[in-house]
């Protein structure tokens, strides 16, 4: 039977096709009603705002703590513009901000989730009462109230973070300090593998732990308790400017006080380069003192106060303005 074909345009005209799209703005709101997505996107964007900022200080810091180059700050600036450009002062900066932005989210975030968790602990066991175990003539307080929440965190933080995210501090060293052995991402994640299959990646990952315990711990427990001093002596929210500040100088405690384990970690993480790789991160401290004596290990501290500090005071103004800004709107959804 033949159709019209004003009937056949008119049922052709009648034919609507629609696509449902994904809410992603429903999508975004729902997730910043959750405290910890908002405390876990405020530490990426700290962190990569940050890197952005610091790139060749971090370049310069690594190849002075390997002992590739100049053992001089300037020397070492003027040395990688001459062999690589300016844009060498950015080398491996890629790998650093991929590294960086899940490094800072999951480590802020950890910090604040273990926190808060085990201050509500404590505080339901207080409300309880006293828990003892009594053993023979000794009695043991299970109160945990002599427990440090801000400590606690703070080392969970830098394991939780250190144990995720390693490969990509493996990458970021080899990229910068051997541009001519690793000339790309693709290249360098190829010849990692290669030579060491997948532990290649974790290369160095015991003693970057050992060091980033102290560290980590000491860096929170001083942000947090100095924050609190000034907030006290205030009576009201620290500045943004002051924010800065407390952070570098958290930065620089934690970093004076862990630098020498730096030094060991960073000999093993690229010493293969130089075909002499010490076995254990004691080896490795006693190779530097051998070699250079006590103040090898704390050869490139000055560049890493330069690089720590600032990166410690803006990564923490950033990221109490990124969470003071995304809470603000959690409230409104």
């Amino acid at each position: 039977m033949m159709v019209p074909k004003e009937l056949e345009l008119e049922k052709e005209s009648d034919f609507e096709l629609r696509l449902q799209l994904p809410d992603a703005r429903g999508a975004m709101k729902e997730c910043l009603k959750n405290r910890e997505v908002v405390e876990f996107l405020s530490g990426a964007l700290a962190g990569a705002m940050t890197k952005a900022i610091l790139a060749p200080l971090e370049t310069i810091r690594t190849r002075m703590v390997v002992g590739v180059g100049s053992k001089h700050i300037a020397g070492s600036f003027f040395e990688i513009v001459d062999k690589q450009g300016w844009q060498g002062l950015w080398a491996g900066n890629t790998i650093n901000m991929l590294r960086i932005v899940p490094t800072q989210a999951i480590e802020l975030g950890t910090f604040e989730c273990v926190k808060r968790t085990v201050s509500e602990v404590q505080e339901r066991w207080k409300e309880n009462g006293p828990h003892k175990l009594q053993i023979g003539h000794v009695s043991l307080d299970l109160s945990f109230s002599w427990i440090s929440p801000i400590a606690v965190g703070g080392a969970a933080a830098g394991i939780v973070s250190t144990l995720v995210c390693h490969p990509l501090e493996v990458l970021k060293d080899r990229l910068t300090v051997n541009r001519e052995a690793y000339p790309s991402i693709s290249l360098a994640v190829q010849k990692i593998h290669r030579d060491g299959g997948i532990g290649g990646f974790y290369a160095g990952i015991s003693p970057t732990l050992i060091g980033m315990l102290p560290y980590s711990t000491c860096y929170y427990f001083m942000y947090e308790t100095m924050k609190s001093y000034c907030q006290t002596k205030k009576k009201k929210s620290l500045s943004r400017a002051e924010m800065l500040l407390v952070g570098a100088l958290s930065g620089f405690t934690a970093s004076t006080i862990s630098f020498p384990l730096e030094v060991a970690r960073k000999r093993l993480m690229v010493g293969s380069l130089q075909g002499k790789c010490p076995t254990h991160m004691a080896a490795a401290l006693s190779e530097v003192i051998q070699e250079e004596g006590l103040k090898g290990l704390f050869r490139g501290w000055g560049a890493s106060c330069l690089k720590v500090m600032p990166s410690s005071g803006i990564t923490w103004m950033f990221y109490e303005a990124w969470k003071d800004i995304l809470l603000a709107e959690r409230l409104r959804l």
